[in-house]
């Protein structure tokens, strides 16, 4: 599924993925928007537990450090690799037809929801008259 970082140069496409997946099920980016890790931490880092938060901000930093060579190739690739690696299982189960399909049932009930509420009041109206 996924490899471990071979280079330093892995390392701004694990944030941007990890950023990608952070976007789509937490929300925090508009339609068309790719936000950077650090601003995904920003807006919707709460979401995540306390630990792949911690992972997440490492990964974050090293992405940040990852434009300066010399400093790169000195960051722990493994360990950046097992903290995108916690973050994708972490994100990956709900997939993108879930979502939807979360979405759609979301908008059916509050539908059907106002439906009643319609209802109930014209049947009250109807009571209040002496039409029922």
């Amino acid at each position: 599924m996924t490899r471990s970082a071979d280079s330093f140069e892995d390392i701004p496409r694990m944030a941007d993925e990890v950023a990608v997946l952070m976007a789509s099920r937490f929300g925090g980016a508009r339609r068309g928007e790719r936000p950077p890790l650090a601003a995904m931490l920003k807006r919707r880092g709460g979401a995540l537990p306390t630990r792949l938060r911690r992972r997440a901000a490492r990964l974050a930093q090293a992405d940040l450090q990852a434009a300066q060579p010399r400093v790169a190739r000195q960051l722990p690739l493994e360990a950046l690799a097992r903290d995108h690696a916690a973050l994708l299982a972490h994100l990956q189960p709900l997939g993108a037809i879930a979502r939807w399909q979360g979405r759609a049932i979301s908008f059916t009930a509050s539908v059907i929801f106002g439906l009643l509420v319609l209802a109930a009041v014209a049947i009250w109206i109807m009571v209040k008259r002496g039409l029922l």
